[in-house]
């Protein structure tokens, strides 16, 4: 496997350990929200970061998720549904780890953000074109 796949690989098998972390937290202790949201905003970041790796655009260190689509559009057209996908987690990264800062989730708030997660993993590996294995937790259904 050369550099740069490793590389992107790496990215993406960290997004999906975020993944599977806010997934199996939801299935057996729903109520830590926050924490939750926070593990589905850092995997979208690392997942973007994977195909910016892909893309040969260099990144600075953030968790703006807006900046770093807007950094793939440049190469790769960006839906406007996919700019607000990204936004609607954008609250969620390292902020919401701070007792000062206080965001009111929903169950359903909380399933979007898995659903968007896994929407990203989806799409930025189908860009990559890179089959990577991943937990099935990441697939197993929310439980109502």
């Amino acid at each position: 496997m050369n550099e740069k796949i490793n590389t992107i690989t790496k990215w993406i098998v960290k997004g999906d350990h975020d993944l599977g972390t806010a997934k199996i937290t939801f299935l057996h202790i729903s109520k830590y929200k926050d924490t939750i949201a926070f593990h589905c905003q850092q995997a979208v970041e690392k997942y973007l970061k994977g195909l910016l790796v892909h893309l040969d655009l260099e990144f600075r260190p953030t968790h703006d998720l807006i900046y770093l689509l807007e950094l793939i559009n440049q190469k790769n057209e960006i839906t406007t549904d996919i700019f607000d996908k990204a936004s609607s987690l954008e609250d969620f990264s390292v902020e919401i780890r701070y007792p000062d800062s206080t965001i009111e989730l929903s169950d359903e708030d909380i399933k979007d953000a898995l659903s968007i997660a896994k929407f990203f993993r989806d799409f930025i590996t189908k860009i990559i074109g890179l089959n990577i294995e991943y937990d099935e937790i990441i697939d197993n259904p929310i439980i109502n």
